[in-house]
């Protein structure tokens, strides 16, 4: 979804020869492959299927594969996108073999260096040579870290650009077998899927707004994997398998409101108008709460009642979309490399 608009806007320019490496990291068939179809993109050059691990097995990994390529290649600059650990691992394979970096997604901070994901953003941040920003925060945060503002780039979020090009097409897809009003649910970090008791929490308070208003819950192949080995009960809720990006779009679009851990769906719900309720006490992503439709719940299982509560009364947050997420984000990175 972050990669794609990227590719888009590069095509454009004749003079541009592309490489796509995909890490392998996401390899679920919904999760993946469903991803390139959708979006149109070709099949990566390479794929170093890494498949899954701890962080640091992880890490090394992508690294170990990632340098052959780069070296056989020998590209002008690596994008790299986002906070997973292969962004990490591929900003410090070319950063050591002293190969431009362009990081999308840039500057976003959560502050809690307990998140992995913390420290790739942070790490990725101080080796790129180009940083592409989403938002003002993101910004103001590199410029307090000391980043050159040369090397900063305010592009929008390319997450939007993939949203925008698809909504239409979301809009059309069937709702067959789902309810005429439900909330839809994403869980997959973990502190809250790992730790029995701080799931079961979680899974109770989904119980109890199933109550009140239907929950439609894509499973993700980490969440039913800890719900199996817990051996907790979700029956009554409406339970499904990851869903392709666009079906997925759709279930969003069309929800009462949306409870979450992930960053993406924080985004995409501000641009929707959509209220979303995050079930962690930070977020990388604030303009989706000071802008957006966004609330941070944390663990506070009394607060998203009361929030679930002031939705189903038609008093949920209002919000507004951010500055540059209207779908242009891609070719401004674009722009920029050529420059």
């Amino acid at each position: 979804m972050k990669a794609a608009p990227v590719i888009r806007a590069l095509d454009q320019w004749p003079e541009t020869r592309q490489s796509l490496v995909h890490t392998g990291q996401h390899y679920d068939k919904n999760l993946s492959e469903a991803f390139f179809s959708q979006l149109n993109m070709r099949a990566p050059d390479v794929n170093l299927e890494v498949g899954s691990g701890s962080h640091v097995w992880q890490t090394v990994e992508v690294m170990t594969r990632c340098e052959p390529v780069v070296l056989e290649r020998k590209p002008d600059v690596v994008v790299v996108y986002g906070d997973v650990n292969s962004t990490l691992a591929a900003a410090l394979v070319c950063s050591k073999l002293m190969i431009r970096v362009a990081h999308v997604e840039a500057g976003l901070r959560s502050f809690d260096r307990t998140m992995p994901e913390e420290i790739n953003r942070v790490v990725t941040d101080r080796l790129a040579d180009m940083l592409f920003t989403p938002s003002e925060d993101a910004d103001i945060n590199l410029h307090r870290e000391g980043i050159p503002a040369e090397k900063i780039y305010r592009v929008g979020n390319v997450m939007i650009d993939s949203l925008v090009r698809l909504l239409p097409i979301a809009m059309q897809t069937s709702r067959n077998g789902l309810p005429e009003r439900y909330a839809v649910v994403t869980l997959h970090r973990p502190s809250n899927v790992d730790d029995s008791a701080s799931l079961k929490g979680i899974l109770q308070s989904l119980l109890k707004v199933n109550e009140q208003l239907e929950v439609v819950f894509p499973v993700h192949p980490r969440t039913r994997q800890r719900i199996e080995q817990f051996g907790l009960n979700v029956e009554k809720l409406h339970l499904l398998e990851p869903l392709p990006y666009i079906e997925f779009l759709s279930l969003q679009r069309h929800a009462a409101l949306v409870i979450t851990d992930s960053g993406g769906v924080q985004e995409e719900t501000t641009y929707l108008g959509v209220p979303c309720l995050t079930l962690r006490s930070n977020t990388e992503r604030p303009v989706t709460v000071t802008m957006g439709t966004n609330i941070l719940i944390g663990q506070d299982l009394g607060r998203l009642n009361s929030e679930l509560a002031k939705i189903l009364q038609g008093n949920a947050k209002k919000g507004s979309i951010p500055p540059l997420w209207d779908g242009h984000a891609g070719r401004r990175i674009a722009e920029a490399l050529h420059t």
